[in-house]
């Protein structure tokens, strides 16, 4: 019998779901009806909850990943994108039996990497990938282990040299290209689109002077208007995809245009371009936010410092008030 009747009228559940082998649950209450619900509750739910024991996981990373594919990563929008990135990051770790994944590996595999250079961002971003493929796999039954990641935070890292065209950069790029590669300098320049949402671009998302990006990074559809000037520019037909570019040249031709560019950055230098300009022409942060599609002002902040009047009070309220003169300090004005 799974219940028994103490004594002062109090009831114990004693049961093990597993058979007489299995682990033993015990829970006292002060009603037959609770004790009943949770030895219920315990029966039907048995596989799922975490004080039971289950089997140590010896898939291997290359199945599971494979599992988490078939789920939920082929439908993803980088699908193959992130397959290929979790390929890349099992076999950094090494093809493991699952099992053997915990904090403390995770957390020396996370050490040898920063010894080894590799930057706190890609460290991060890859943890996380990896964290979310275990998350999936846990939400639909598949892996009943501790997330190995989840008890990791997040690195700080270093935050990443923002650079910008000058003017007179930005008609040496102009001069530089031709064809699509001009057009698609044209419209980064005038709407500061990214570059996947630059050259998915169609003749019909080009309309009334207005630019609508479909294909963004967050999903959001997003509207920039621009002037005539550049329509007639960048729309060269009534429908279709606008722009076929070979990345590897352009970036050739972006590189010896600023040969300085920041290791990493190519072609977002564009977007960069655009807000830089956007903030130092007089434009209001609020509105960048909305025509860069920032989920954060925190993002489009990193701009502000560029407007002409940043933090201009600075000169106006400190003790020499812009002035460099020396105040007199005689003891008389101490009296």
């Amino acid at each position: 019998m799974t219940i028994k009747t103490l004594d002062g009228g109090r009831y114990k559940v004693d049961v093990r779901p597993r058979g007489r082998d299995g682990r033993r649950i015990q829970k006292i209450f002060k009603k037959k009806a609770d004790a009943v619900a949770y030895e219920r509750y315990v029966l039907g739910n048995m596989h799922d909850k975490e004080w039971l024991e289950k089997p140590v996981d010896q898939r291997k990373l290359s199945a599971l990943m494979e599992i988490w594919w078939q789920l939920e990563g082929r439908n993803l929008k980088y699908g193959e994108k992130r397959k290929v990135a979790l390929c890349r990051i099992i076999k950094t770790i090494g093809d493991l039996n699952t099992g053997r994944l915990n904090p403390r590996f995770m957390q020396e595999w996370r050490s040898k990497r920063l010894h080894d250079g590799v930057k706190a961002s890609t460290v991060n971003r890859d943890e996380a990938l990896l964290s979310s493929m275990f998350r999936v796999l846990t939400t639909s039954g598949e892996y009943h282990g501790d997330n190995p990641i989840r008890a990791l935070s997040s690195l700080k890292g270093k935050t990443p040299e923002m650079t910008y065209l000058t003017c007179e950069e930005i008609a040496q790029l102009l001069n530089a290209t031709d064809g699509d590669a001009h057009r698609i300098t044209i419209l980064c320049l005038s709407t500061g689109a990214r570059w996947g949402e630059a050259v998915c671009l169609k003749a019909e998302h080009v309309l009334h002077n207005r630019v609508t990006f479909t294909e963004t990074k967050n999903g959001k559809i997003r509207t920039v208007p621009i002037s005539e000037q550049a329509v007639k520019a960048i729309k060269t037909k009534s429908s279709g995809k606008l722009f076929y570019v070979d990345y590897g040249k352009y970036r050739k031709i972006l590189r010896s245009v600023k040969p300085d560019l920041p290791k990493g950055q190519s072609v977002h230098v564009l977007r960069h371009t655009f807000a830089a300009h956007f903030i130092m022409n007089g434009g209001n942060i609020l509105t960048l936010q909305k025509i860069m599609g920032h989920a954060s002002i925190q993002q489009t902040m990193t701009y502000a410092h560029l407007a002409p009047d940043y933090l201009q009070d600075a000169i106006t309220f400190n003790p020499l008030k812009g002035d460099i003169h020396i105040p007199s300090t005689s003891m008389s004005s101490y009296g």
